[in-house]
């Protein structure tokens, strides 16, 4: 069999953080490779021209302390602020809200799932499961929580009535029928505007030819698992995806290929057409604005590939994707989509550790500005968060997940004029 990459081993090494134990689990093993799996990795690290002692970031289980997180550091545009909402979840990652306010939070590398509660006015975080693998992927509705980790689907029935127990779950698994390899195949899910539940399927590997219909694509099912479709092929990574709220289009974040350059090729922001279910996004022969792969080549690479409505930098790691529906926020935030860039690991000079906006254009092309900066000093090369998911509140504000220092940070707006007569 051939050698895996340092990518595979660096990330191989980093999943092992999800077999520590806590006090409320649920039992589950590592998924086990199938017979003869290979997860060929095609690309040359030696001939990318980067340091080879590039590897992906680690995640502390440990608690960070309120005093050390890095709030003060946050620039946002004028009228904009931003505070600590919670904290004292390490690696808390998605987002979902449930009816009673409870806010539960998905992992990926320590294998928990957070709810986080107001107790006394003051919001408290506990373990409510732990022991899975890579539990990224989190649904709420009609008072179930649904846990994807890997290939597993799990839901939990009433949830916010067991939250110091939450049992046993009704285990879907069977009726998903999700891939088992763990590369890049930690999940995020969401409900369409067609009820659907859309799910992301990775490539499971860095760079490798893959099988369209099982691998690098996004799906939709039903509730129960039934009537599968696959809505976008030759999507190499993507756990970050919302639909524009006039036009019902699915956007979605696409992390590009490691270990072709510090400069890319480049991450994706790219749109479904709704004429287009089932398109080609280029994974694994094309990439960004029609770049063939370096490492597998085909005739005519780019052909019938539907291009990036932007792209959104090298090595960025785009994770978390939301169009702003609410009232808080000036009238020119209306239907844009704010996209958190969790920052690169695969590029010397680092890139990414922010919020940017992406403004979509008629043509379907989408304009990029910055948003939340001030976590990134590129003098130092040192970050000091990592964003990764968003979750607008009813009030129209906004919170935001960094994994780094397991906390969230609440975005709020008061036009500057109110503020400068308040004081």
């Amino acid at each position: 069999m051939p050698k895996r990459s340092r990518f595979t081993q660096a990330l191989a090494a980093t999943i092992g953080l999800a077999t520590l134990p806590f006090a409320v689990a649920v039992a589950q093993q590592a998924p086990a490779l199938p017979p003869g799996f290979s997860a060929l990795d095609l690309s040359n690290p030696a001939a990318s021209n980067q340091s080879t002692d590039l590897k992906p970031i680690p995640v502390s289980p440990l608690v960070t302390p309120v005093e050390k997180l890095p709030i003060d550091r946050i620039k946002l545009p004028a009228g904009f602020k931003a505070e600590v909402w919670s904290s004292g979840h390490p690696g808390g990652r998605t987002m979902v809200m449930g009816d009673r306010g409870t806010m539960f939070m998905g992992t990926r590398g320590i294998g928990r799932v957070y709810a986080v509660t107001n107790v006394d006015g003051k919001r408290e975080a506990k373990v409510l499961l732990s022991g899975l693998t890579q539990p990224n992927g989190l649904v709420f509705r009609d008072g179930a929580l649904y846990v994807l980790a890997i290939h597993r689907v799990l839901r939990f029935d009433a949830i916010e009535d067991h939250l110091d127990n939450p049992g046993t779950p009704v285990d879907l698994t069977d009726k998903f029928g999700l891939p088992p390899e763990v590369h890049h195949n930690w999940k995020y899910a969401a409900f369409g505007p067609d009820g659907k539940l859309y799910i992301q399927v990775g490539a499971n590997c860095n760079i490798c030819e893959i099988n369209p219909g099982e691998r690098g694509h996004i799906r939709r099912y039903n509730l129960d698992g039934s009537g599968m479709e696959i809505v976008a092929r030759g999507v190499r990574n993507t756990v970050g995806f919302d639909w524009h709220p006039v036009t019902g289009e699915l956007w979605f974040n696409d992390n590009g290929r490691d270990w072709a350059g510090n400069e890319g090729p480049s991450d994706e922001l790219n749109r479904v057409p709704k004429d287009m279910i089932g398109a080609n996004f280029g994974f694994p022969y094309c990439h960004a604005n029609g770049i063939p792969d370096r490492d597998i080549r085909r005739p005519n690479p780019c052909a019938g590939v539907v291009l990036p409505a932007a792209l959104t930098g090298p090595h960025a790691a785009g994770l978390g994707l939301l169009f702003y529906t609410g009232s808080m926020f000036p009238k020119s935030y209306a239907n844009v989509a704010f996209i958190a860039r969790h920052g690169s690991w695969n590029r010397e000079a680092r890139f990414g550790y922010d919020v940017i906006v992406a403004r979509p254009q008629a043509n379907g092309s989408a304009k990029l500005e910055p948003f939340l900066t001030g976590f990134l000093d590129t003098g130092k090369n040192e970050f000091y968060a990592r964003p990764a998911y968003l979750l607008q509140m009813k009030d129209g504000s906004l919170l935001l997940s960094d994994e780094h220092s397991g906390a969230t940070y609440r975005i709020t707006y008061e036009p500057p004029l109110k503020t400068a007569m308040a004081k």
